[in-house]
């Protein structure tokens, strides 16, 4: 069962957003090229789908809205499209997957750790994770402590979730990845992580 939530979120965001910013499709095309199957989880309408190369790739994401329109950008390509369901079990086998995106997509979910664990045990073994998120650290605590809560995070975002290098590498280690690179580019945390 798809999301309404995020359903109605999807429909606000125009047909043709533009291309993902660059440091971030430049991140996901550093990835290379796998010989096993790739997911893109949390694909939405499939911009950075395109970007990832492997022998089966999947993306896959809780909004119909926003995987009809991946259908139509990913048009003949031999990608498959799934529709999840929030808080359930991924309809894939336990290591199925070489190389799982998850970008910028972490921050907009509740349930982290159970995001995570479920990630983990899609991941093959000596496979890898890689996730792009909203960076903060401490220039967001200096804002809020100078402008207030209210004026540093906007009421209306759909972020739920807030990281900083730490919290980010905390929560990837705690649902089983070894951490093998976080960097912060342009505002975004671009981590990198091996299922051991």
């Amino acid at each position: 069962m798809p999301s309404e939530y995020d359903d109605e979120l999807w429909a606000l965001v125009p047909e043709d957003p533009g291309p993902p910013q660059e440091h971030v499709a430049e991140f996901v095309r550093g990835l290379g090229r796998r010989d096993g199957a790739v997911l893109d989880l949390g694909c939405g309408d499939g911009r950075l789908t395109l970007e990832l190369r492997g022998r089966h790739i999947v993306g896959a994401d809780v909004s119909a809205v926003a995987l009809e329109r991946a259908r139509r950008r990913l048009g003949e390509r031999d990608i498959e499209l799934v529709e999840l369901t929030p808080g359930a079990v991924m309809p894939f086998g336990d290591a199925t997957f070489d190389l799982i995106l998850l970008a910028e997509t972490i921050e907009h979910v509740v349930d982290v750790p159970t995001l995570l664990k479920e990630a983990h045990r899609v991941t093959a073994l000596g496979g890898e994770i890689a996730v792009t998120t909203p960076a903060h650290a401490r220039r967001t605590g200096l804002s809020m402590l100078a402008r207030g809560f209210e004026r540093t995070f906007d009421p209306l975002s759909p972020h739920v979730r807030f990281f900083a290098r730490s919290s980010l590498r905390d929560v990837l280690e705690e649902a089983g990845y070894a951490v093998s690179s976080i960097a912060r580019r342009k505002h975004t945390l671009l981590a990198r992580a091996t299922r051991a």
